[in-house]
């Protein structure tokens, strides 16, 4: 049976107390650990990841060492392969990717077993896993273990059975055993979806006994891997076997009141309570639900897997979702999920299965990505063949409307309409335990009183960028502004601007009505003056067509905006200024005037000269490279910073956005060019070094200088870790982004300065 001499040992017995996940992967990890606790897991080994790597160099197997414990295992069972012995091969990667790779049962002979190794280790690169870990983020290079062990058999009879179950309900983190069991069947049956189980409840009815030996193990389990388990189990012939445990995926809603409970439990401390919920799984909390949904009557209802409403068109395959998703959000309606569907469940608004449980692969993997979902609707006639849904005499087509609710099972016909998520206690206790750790502090962007309420309702400190140009949105401000535009003497030019201050005037007054004293950072207007001439708005008007030809700009985003403008027409930012005064002198506020565009200190200076800035801090907007490399100058001026990090990435990579993202920069991604989209996450080694420059300079003629962001990516996790380590103040982001900030803030601080700007490459 030997195939080659290793070097060293590859194949590690259950056991042996070997416990390193970064060889044995969590499943055979935990497979050690379990057997160490004395619960009774059926005996196996571990092919261990250094064995997966020089499979994939060498294509050999260390087949001395596999001889020696399957050798071992035989003595310990008392059976022979093939006599009685029979084993199961699976993967067991250092990172949980649950139905992504394969699993062999039954194998009962010398020959066999080898191949299924190899199949198992080569499972690693199957298309499906591919998917998988370029959605999760998870590097393809750390590749996978594969455990074998002895089969025990739950189809041998009404006593046998297999299920699978998670230590709390990992759709809402209540503290009771969520799962099913499927009698006189094996693992397969239940996780693949074919068959649809009993709730646990039923074990408990039918083998009390065994039910209670459970129990008593899994909560056991939980207490010492210190998280929620997903736990696989075996009945033969009502002898109870754990097959594996691992951290069980959950919901947003779910991981925040598990850590929590468990937090308050003195099972995890405050910081494990913050590092055990993901930001992500924040961002799920919020999901949308259906706004009065007893209005409504559901045309079809299954398994409530994963929570949250959607509504979107009917798909019934994963090229037709990744096609249709481009268009709007779509449904995946499949007769069950495999894991080669992963691309259409990722492309995918929502899912919806005509088999399978709360524990078959649509439900774990829409559960982990925050999507809703609905698992065994058995009414439901799914025939992707022909892209129909049948229920009863009613069909729904591809292209169809459907809206999936999978808070409570329900699917209805048609667009409902759905409502944001709302925080609970157990979050705001999270999100306060955050707010006390974090050193970075989280503001929003907001135009309106109405977006103002909301980033306090999320938890704001401030708003970090209230951008002036919305406030010209009216039709009032749109001819005000159109007239100072077009005017041809002083006498027009003055009477426009007047009404712009007092329209401008109104619109403070009302937000800093709702700030009550939250401070806020008032940018003056930044848009080229053409952008207020739309063509559809001048065309036969032969003055104002003639004024939009002078304005013209071949690249407004590199033009005449911002401070360049105001340096032009010092008398709009003046404008602005005393509006800002007028307001303030009604409603007291904590203002701050930010001037954007900047590339020199001679600017601000200039536009200082020219408006009211009495009782105002001034800053300025850096979103320039040269700004950057002058920031130790402008902080001698100014009051404050706050990088513009959209225009600031523009800049540093010499893309425009949305010609990048429109063109070739997918292609950079496919292609491993780029690893992120350096406009959804912070570029560290390029943007974020810029940064790090401007902050060291800046602090060395300023000390007290206050610096944000307010670019899109003061609400994204990784950027946050980043902007935690380049020592910037504060970030502001949307106001539905605030609590996701908060929680990555503060995981930010509990991890420290992770190098995340070293000078590798």
């Amino acid at each position: 049976m030997a195939e080659s001499q290793p070097e060293a040992r590859q194949v590690y017995g259950f056991g042996e107390g070997f416990e390193d996940r970064n060889q044995l992967g969590n499943k055979g990890a935990n497979l050690v650990t379990m057997t160490r606790l004395g619960l009774p897991v059926p005996p196996g080994f571990v092919v261990s990841i250094d064995a997966f790597h020089r499979f994939a160099d060498t294509g050999e197997l260390p087949g001395s060492d596999i001889d020696r414990e399957l050798a071992l295992l035989e003595s310990t069972t008392g059976r022979s392969l093939g006599n009685g012995l029979s084993v199961s091969v699976r993967s067991s990667g250092p990172v949980s990717m649950p139905g992504m790779m394969d699993t062999v049962l039954n194998v009962a002979d010398r020959e066999t077993l080898l191949r299924s190794i190899r199949d198992i280790l080569g499972s690693w690169n199957v298309d499906r896993a591919i998917a998988y870990r370029d959605l999760n983020g998870i590097s393809h290079d750390l590749g996978t273990a594969a455990v074998v062990q002895a089969m025990v058999m739950g189809n041998v009879g009404a006593n046998s059975g297999t299920g699978v179950l998670f230590t709390r309900d990992p759709n809402t983190g209540e503290d009771e055993l969520f799962g099913e069991y499927l009698a006189n069947a094996q693992g397969e049956d239940i996780v693949s979806g074919t068959r649809t189980p009993e709730p646990l409840s039923w074990l408990a009815e039918q083998q009390p006994d065994v039910y209670a030996e459970l129990y008593r193990h899994v909560k056991d389990l939980e207490a010492y891997f210190r998280d929620m388990q997903d736990i696989e189990f075996t009945v033969e012939e009502g002898t109870l076997y754990i097959l594996q445990t691992r951290s069980g995926k959950r919901t947003g809603q779910a991981a925040v009141r598990i850590a929590v409970e468990m937090m308050r439990e003195g099972l995890i401390r405050r910081d494990e309570a913050l590092m055990n919920v993901t930001p992500d799984q924040v961002r799920s909390f919020l999901h949308s639900r259906i706004d009065r949904p007893e209005r409504f009557l559901p045309v079809l209802s299954g398994l409530a897997a994963a929570p949250g409403a959607v509504s979107g068109r009917i798909v019934f395959d994963n090229a037709d979702a990744r096609n249709q998703a481009q268009r709007g959000p779509i449904i995946l309606v499949r007769p069950e999920t495999i894991p080669d569907d992963i691309q259409g469940i990722a492309a995918a608004a929502g899912v919806l299965t005509a088999r399978g449980g709360l524990s078959s692969h649509a439900a774990i993997v829409t559960r982990a990505m925050g999507k809703p979902c609905v698992c065994g609707a058995e009414d439901a006639d799914v025939d992707p063949v022909n892209g129909v849904l049948r229920v009863g005499d009613a069909e729904f087509k591809r292209g169809d409307v459907i809206t999936v609710d999978g808070t409570s099972g329900h699917i209805y016909s048609g667009e409902l309409p759905l409502i944001s998520g709302e925080p609970t206690g157990e979050l705001e206790e999270l999100l306060e335990i955050a707010d006390g750790v974090r050193r970075l502090g989280v503001w929003a962007n907001a135009d309106t009183p109405e977006m103002v309420a909301l980033a306090q309702g999320f938890g704001a400190e401030g708003i970090g960028l209230l951008r002036t140009e919305r406030q010209f949105s009216s039709p009032e401000s749109l001819a005000a502004i159109r007239r100072f535009i077009l005017s041809d003497t002083d006498a027009e030019r003055t009477e426009a601007l007047g009404d712009l201050r007092n329209l401008q005037r109104e619109d403070f007054i009302k937000i800093f009505r709702q700030l009550d004293g939250m401070p806020v950072i008032v940018r003056l207007l930044d848009i080229p003056l053409h952008e207020f001439l739309p063509e559809s708005m001048v065309t036969g008007d032969a003055r104002s067509e003639h004024r939009r030809e002078e304005l013209a700009e071949i690249n407004p985003m590199m033009g005449h905006r911002g401070v360049r403008l105001a340096i032009s027409f010092p008398e709009l930012y003046r404008m602005q200024v005393d509006a800002i005064q007028d307001a303030k002198a009604l409603v007291d506020a904590r203002v701050s005037v930010m001037i954007p565009q900047v590339i020199t200190r001679q600017e601000a200076i200039e536009i200082k000269s020219h408006i009211n800035h009495s009782g105002l801090r001034i800053g300025v907007m850096i979103e320039t490279v040269r700004a950057c490399m002058r920031a130790g100058r402008l902080a001698e001026t100014v009051d404050f910073f706050s990088f513009g990090t959209n225009d600031l990435t523009q800049a540093v990579f010499s893309f425009s956005r949305e010609d990048a993202e429109k063109e070739f920069l997918t292609t950079y991604l496919d292609k491993g060019v780029l690893e992120d989209n350096p406009f959804e996450v912070l570029d560290a080694k390029g943007v974020g070094r810029l940064m790090d420059t401007a902050v060291y300079w800046a602090r060395r003629a300023s000390p007290t200088i206050e610096m944000g962001v307010c670019g899109e990516h003061g609400g994204e996790p990784r950027s946050i870790a980043i902007l935690h380590a380049v020592g910037v103040n504060y970030v502001s982001c949307s106001p539905f982004r605030v609590p996701v900030a908060r929680l990555a803030a503060a995981q930010a601080t509990i991890q420290g300065d992770v190098g995340l700007l070293a000078t590798t490459a």
